[in-house]
Order: C-alpha cells, then structure tokens, then sequence
C-alpha cells in the first residue's frame, strides 16, 4: 500500500539552502550567501531529498544543477519566502511599503559612467525598489539564473528568459577642454597627433575612415578594457577616446568632456537587459525595466561638437 501522507514540512533553513543552491549553481556559494559551511548545505540537501524520495541535484563539472523537480521546488520556495519576507515587514511596519529587493547584475561601465549617479532617481520614484548591485566585466555573461536582473553585452538565449535591447547607441570621440587648449586652433585633422586613448574592445580603425582620417591604429597610449575608467581617464586629460555617446552624456552635458568633430560609427557592443519570466518579484523587475528605458531616453546626446568642418580625405 503506497503511503498517501504528504512529507514533513522540512525545516527553513533548509528550503533556504535548496532556494539558494539552485540560483547560485553552487552549494559553495549558497553556504557564503547563507553563512553555512558546505557541508551544512550539502546535508540539507540530502535531508530534503530522502524527505521527498526524489533528487533534487545532479552534478555537472563543477556545477550544482537542479533536477526539474529540483527547480520548480526551488522556484516555488523562492516565491514562498518573498511573500513569508513581505508579510514579515508588513507585520512590522504597516505604514511602509513592502521593500522588494533585486539582484541585479550590470555592465561595470555602465554602472560607473551612467547607472549609479541615476539612482537617486530611482529611489525617489520607487523607494519600495531595494538594487543589490553586482558589477560584471566580461564580454560573455554569468549564470543568468543567479540574479533577478542582468544588464549585458550578450543576449541570454534561454528557455523562460525575457531580453530586451536597452540602448541604440553610436560612438563619438571626446576629449576634455584642457586637453584641446593644448592644441591651438585645434581642426580634426589634427587628432593623429594627439594622445589616443585605446579600448580593447573597439580599435580606432572604424572611426578614422569614417572622419576621412588615415585608419592607422594608434601604436601607444593607455589600453583599457572598461569604457568607464577610459572616460574618467579623458576627463583627466590624458587623451583623446571613443566612446558610445550614452555613457560619455553626463560629462558631454557639464562640459566635463567635448565632442570632437560630427563623425559617429555604429556602436558594437549592446546592453540587453535580461530576466527569468515568471518570477516572483517580476512587477519590480518591469518598473525597473521602464524607469531605465525613461533615463535612456533622457539622456540621448543631441549636443553639439567642437567644429563642424570635415577633416581632409587620407593620403591616396
């Protein structure tokens, strides 16, 4: 006779350890989230699954990835304790809106040189919104399944994900007012012989052609692989840089940094904002998503440059 008695209702820290397990991909990384040691998640694991009778985890290389059953539990735990959270700090302070937090992990670029300074912004028009930051670097992007919110370079072709292409955007040159006063009566034509800053992610070549300027990449001069420390580095008046027009708005508008010349190349690197359907703070995420898509379109560069007269075509 097969026993009809539902299982005993598992303790919470251990469904805790499951929820975070399966979002991290890592028992390791759940016991620091949780302040456990690894083998206190793996025994709640185990405890859960002779609980349950069925594996909840199978290991893939160095991965933890849950079984089907594994993550709809997971999910539905994951729901159960934003509403056990949210009843809590009802309970606490009826006058306060319930605070929804969301993981949210972002280009490190875009965070430095356009996110952070609008979060203001953000508080003030949805204070309920609690971002946990973290920055990101790589081309390629993390396990989408370990945040609320991605903002990255690649899309995330996955089953269950919604991505959504956050910024149109072009690159410009820029270069600080001290560094042009350097060269008086500063033309274009001049810029070969000014100091160049380099991003690995996007050679000098494509503007070059574009401004009618030799193409002949720059052979010295700082390499940067985050766009943001390379504006803050043209700020500082250590050369001249491109940059996508979105990130470079902000000190283009105080007078920080200057356009030079009219010549814009298309941008190759999107951010596309990424996140799971269906989850359970999934209201937050969309007025996440419109107040960003609202301050793109705030702060699109229509200004103006330092001269408007093109640069002589290359030597043939």
């Amino acid at each position: 006779m097969v026993n009809s008695r539902p299982p005993h209702l598992p303790p919470l820290q251990a469904l805790r350890a499951l929820e975070a397990a399966a979002r991290h991909r890592s028992f390791s990384r759940a016991a620091e989230e949780l302040a456990l040691t690894h083998s206190a998640i793996s025994h709640h694991i185990r405890a859960l699954e002779g609980n349950l009778g069925t594996k909840l985890f199978r290991r893939t290389g160095l991965t933890m990835t849950p079984t089907s059953a594994g993550a709809r539990l997971a999910e539905q735990v994951r729901a159960a304790l934003d509403q056990l959270e949210s009843a809590l700090r009802e309970a606490s302070d009826e006058a306060a809106p319930p605070v929804v937090r969301l993981q949210v992990s972002v280009m490190a670029d875009l965070a430095n040189a356009w996110l952070i300074r609008r979060l203001p912004s953000l508080h003030a028009q949805a204070p309920e919104l609690d971002l946990h930051l973290r920055l990101h670097a790589e081309i390629s992007p993390p396990d989408p399944y370990s945040v609320d919110v991605g903002i990255w370079h690649q899309r995330v072709d996955l089953p269950g994900f919604e991505c959504h292409n956050l910024i149109e955007d072009h690159v410009i040159a820029v270069a600080s007012p001290a560094l042009l006063a350097r060269y008086p009566g500063f033309t274009v034509a001049d810029l070969p012989r000014m100091p160049m800053l380099r991003f690995a992610l996007r050679p000098w070549r494509d503007w070059l052609l574009q401004a009618g300027l030799p193409p002949e990449e720059p052979e010295r001069g700082p390499i940067f692989q985050d766009a943001g420390l390379m504006l803050q580095s043209a700020v500082a008046g250590l050369g001249v840089a491109t940059a996508r027009a979105q990130l470079a708005h902000d000190y283009l508008a105080s007078g920080q940094l200057v356009q030079i010349g009219t010549t814009h190349i298309p941008s190759s690197l999107p951010y596309w904002v990424t996140w799971r359907e269906g989850n359970p703070r999934e209201k937050a995420i969309h007025r996440f998503h419109a107040w960003l898509k609202k301050q793109v379109e705030e702060s699109t560069w229509r200004g103006h440059s330092t001269e408007t007269e093109s640069a002589p075509p290359p030597p043939m």
